[in-house]
């Protein structure tokens, strides 16, 4: 399907899931002239199909707010039953999340501990949300019950849960309790994928266990790829954009985008806040579970 032509002088509208956006490599020109003067790309036309219509599997959605909500009790771990649906893919997002969170060489984190772990659970999510498995309202995560099955297992695992656990909704608390086990679930899928390997490392008296890459190409990529979209102004696909949010919203934008002119920073604002609603509802429950965090480890 051929571009939709845009005119420029139009105000830039909302991006919406499934709009497929070209990407230049991060190793071609600079396509920053052709943007026109609001510097930043036109928006294409969506090729993708709408999503279904939500269909909530979790009574009482819409009559809770978003704050109460976030105090509801964790869910529990009762074994989950299994979900019967069609298959179905979606971008492992939290695995380029845990590249772009750590130093490609050493496997040594960028974040302190917590936001790392709530920057994965956010991926994980958000991977459920591309699959078209679950949306996000109002601070709740609504579940699609005919939507695909999940062909890899750390979402099939999330998403037998979350049909387990119907009365818990509230997205806060989907993302405090795969905080919980991101980190290791993720690291584990990678390592099945061979992507990670443990490796030891510190004097004998201080021993302790890294995961570095396999493939320090395939480490950098994500790191690489977004800072490189995010300078230049290029048009980034559905996933980058997500992977932007994750990043802006775990105060991880400072380091990827250093030395970058202003622009670049005010590129990154301009695609989070004009990415899809459901999307933005995620980020912003990330941002301020990430900054109560930080509160708390700077005052601890």
């Amino acid at each position: 399907m051929e571009d939709t032509v845009v005119n420029r002088a139009q105000p830039l509208p909302q991006i919406t899931p499934g709009t497929v956006l070209r990407l230049d490599p991060p190793t071609g020109p600079t396509a920053a002239s052709s943007y026109g003067s609001s510097g930043f790309p036109p928006p294409v036309e969506p090729i993708d199909p709408e999503r279904p219509a939500t269909v909530n599997t979790t009574p009482g959605v819409g009559n809770k707010s978003a704050r109460s909500a976030h105090h509801e009790t964790a869910p529990s771990h009762e074994p989950a039953r299994t979900v019967g649906t069609a298959p179905g893919t979606a971008p492992l997002i939290a695995n380029d999340f845990y590249f772009l969170a750590h130093n490609d060489q050493t496997g040594q984190a960028r974040l302190f501990s917590t936001a790392l772990s709530y920057g994965l659970a956010a991926g994980l999510l958000a991977e459920l949300y591309v699959a078209g498995r679950i949306d996000f309202n109002q601070g709740h995560i609504t579940v699609r019950r005919n939507g695909p099955t999940p062909t890899d297992w750390l979402q099939h695992r999330i998403l037998d849960r979350m049909l387990t656990e119907r009365r818990h909704t509230a997205t806060r608390v989907w993302l405090s309790y795969l905080a919980t086990t991101a980190n290791e679930q993720v690291i584990q899928r990678m390592q099945q994928a061979g992507l990670l390997q443990e490796q030891t490392v510190g004097p004998r008296w201080r021993r302790r266990t890294v995961h570095v890459p396999t493939d320090i190409n395939v480490a950098a990529w994500p790191w690489a790829r977004l800072s490189q979209q995010l300078r230049n102004r290029h048009r980034l696909d559905e996933r980058d954009i997500i992977l932007a949010g994750l990043v802006l919203h775990t105060q991880m934008d400072t380091a990827l985008l250093d030395g970058a002119p202003q622009a670049a920073r005010q590129y990154l604002l301009w695609l989070v806040e004009h990415a899809w609603p459901q999307m933005r509802e995620l980020l912003a429950d990330l941002g301020g579970a990430v900054g109560t965090a930080v509160l708390s480890h700077r005052t601890s």
